[in-house]
């Protein structure tokens, strides 16, 4: 997992990093306009998906890690669309578009931050990247998604309800200490 900055992290005497995470309330949360998915049911993405590949070759796709803390215990924040599907905040590369510049770009237009299933048949590469969240900030939401807090306990190993990538987030975090900040 790559670390968007060195911002907030320091490393340990054992090699080990560390992680600063506030409260939840120290954030915003607001609304836009809904976002327009391209597919209508899971097929038609696969469908466009086979052309893309065909197209262009590797998929690439960038995700943030985002950690929060709620009740004294970290927290990962998902994307919810349609109440069963569950989303780290990214998207997809563009062409010639660098990791840590399409992942803001994505985080921009998912979140708006402001400082106020079955096996493919194409190849893709998800790059996680660790985000270390300053100690405010203003998270706009498009008005057809959801962004929960969940608990890393609730995450860990439930690929059923969270697929395989968000499941595997607390033990990619596990070289991390993460410290509770409070406010």
């Amino acid at each position: 997992m790559g670390d968007d900055d060195e911002h907030n992290s320091s490393s340990t005497d054992e090699g080990r990093k560390e992680v600063d995470i506030y409260p939840l309330s120290c954030y915003y949360f607001g609304s836009k306009e809904a976002i327009v998915f391209k597919d209508e049911t899971v097929s038609d993405r696969i469908t466009r998906m086979k052309s893309n590949y065909a197209a262009y070759g590797l998929r690439t796709s960038v995700e943030a890690v985002l950690l929060v803390e709620l009740f004294k215990h970290p927290h990962l924040l998902l994307l919810q669309l349609n109440n069963s599907i569950f989303k780290l905040p990214g998207g997809r590369l563009r062409p010639g578009e660098t990791d840590i510049d399409g992942l803001r770009r994505k985080l921009s237009n998912k979140l708006s931050a402001s400082r106020d299933g079955n096996e493919a048949e194409w190849e893709e590469c998800t790059k996680l990247f660790l985000v270390r969240l300053p100690e405010s900030r203003k998270f706009i939401v498009p008005e057809n998604l959801k962004l929960l807090a969940v608990p890393l306990s609730q995450v860990h190993e439930n690929h059923k309800t969270y697929g395989t990538v968000i499941s595997g987030v607390p033990q990619l975090l596990s070289k991390y200490s993460i410290n509770i900040i409070d406010i």
